[in-house]
């Protein structure tokens, strides 16, 4: 378990849409991956080798100097049993860390509500990006949800707080008439207090912030420039979260899965490097996953929706490595034609809640699941 003087952090970023496992680890020493992919699949020649039988794809040359450093942890094989290939159940699934029942609570919520049980800190936990996504989400913790850091507020032409009060206070009787009005109304006025002090305190980040290094023009990297903000900030924030896709490759899926892999990990080596330049990198790490991976054989230009995908966990603290088997292609061992998930990723929530975040998962993971020795 890693002590610091520091409090750790995670940063989760969500590939949405099922991103294909086969070509993000790529078995590129497996005939059998190459029968099953005769149209979609990474030549051997352009992967980049991790050993004699694995690599990454070609698009992750920043992660992949991650890994040389032995930064990065690779779940291959990842899920939970039964398998289910809706977009929205499975994200719910990962979201809440229940396979068998639908919660309305998410396991960073409910992570964040054991850390801070009185709600005092209104940042604990922050989105960057539209809405909020289930994993966040849980009665009376407040969350706040950033599209753009330099032009984030609430009402923020309105620069009077008793005018912006008086706003806050219409919405409330709006919504507080009839039955439950006092609760409604408390509810509304506690909701649009911790926002209004979450906006006042983040709008003084960016002003904060100096860097060194060159993130790239895209919507992903400004996410994670954003994050390294408020981090840089030091207002408090535990988790950050933010997502990239689609990785929904049913059609054209070598060029869009290429570019959206170059876009991350790119993203990725930029924002590790800002951490290490402000000495932020021993106390972060970053969790890459999808909802699902992609079905074993491709389907001519695409790949559809499959059961067994891959997680990453990159971070100057972590024990970069290979953890759990990588799935069999045979026949006789897939899963209706997908793979296995080896690993259930409630045993990977398990390592970041207790040994990372220094909280009991048992509740919060809905059970009690093996753990792997992922820190340093």
């Amino acid at each position: 378990m890693v002590t610091k003087s520091k409090e750790n952090k995670l940063v989760v970023v969500q590939l949405s849409g099922g991103n294909d496992a086969l070509n993000t680890i790529v078995p590129y020493n497996d005939g059998l991956y190459y029968d099953n992919r005769p149209h979609v699949h990474i030549k051997p020649d352009e992967a980049l080798k991790i050993d004699s039988h694995l690599a990454f794809s070609p698009s992750m040359g920043a992660i992949k100097r991650l890994w040389d450093e032995g930064k990065v942890a690779i779940f291959n094989g990842i899920g939970y049993p039964t398998p289910n290939r809706s977009h929205f159940r499975s994200m719910d699934i990962w979201h809440t860390a229940e396979p068998e029942k639908v919660l309305t609570e998410g396991w960073i919520g409910r992570t964040l509500r054991d850390l801070d049980p009185q709600g005092e800190n209104v940042l604990a936990g922050i989105n960057f990006g539209r809405g909020l996504p289930r994993a966040m989400s849980c009665p009376g913790v407040p969350v706040a949800s950033v599209g753009n850091l330099d032009t984030y507020g609430l009402f923020p032409s309105v620069e009077n707080d008793k005018d912006r009060n008086d706003i806050l206070n219409a919405f409330s009787q709006m919504y507080g008439t009839g039955v439950g009005r006092d609760a409604v109304s408390e509810f509304l006025s506690q909701t649009g207090g911790d926002a209004m002090v979450g906006a006042d305190i983040l709008k003084q980040a960016p002003a904060k912030y100096s860097s060194n290094i060159e993130y790239a023009s895209t919507p992903f990297s400004n996410s994670l420039k954003d994050i390294a903000k408020v981090m840089f900030a030091d207002v408090g924030t535990r988790f950050f979260y933010t997502q990239h896709g689609s990785f929904d490759t049913h059609g054209g899926e070598l060029p869009v899965h290429s570019q959206l892999w170059d876009t991350v990990s790119t993203g990725i080596g930029d924002f590790i490097d800002d951490l290490r330049e402000h000495n932020q990198s021993d106390n972060t790490a970053t969790l890459i996953f999808s909802e699902f991976g992609r079905r074993i054989k491709d389907n001519g230009s695409g790949t559809d929706h499959g059961s067994g995908g891959v997680a990453l966990l990159i971070g100057d603290s972590v024990k970069g490595g290979l953890y759990g088997d990588y799935p069999s292609l045979d026949e006789k061992y897939q899963l209706n034609g997908d793979l296995h998930a080896n690993n259930d990723f409630r045993s990977l929530y398990t390592n970041i809640l207790e040994d990372w975040i220094g909280v009991d998962p048992i509740d919060i993971v809905n059970g009690t699941f093996e753990k792997f020795d992922v820190f340093r």
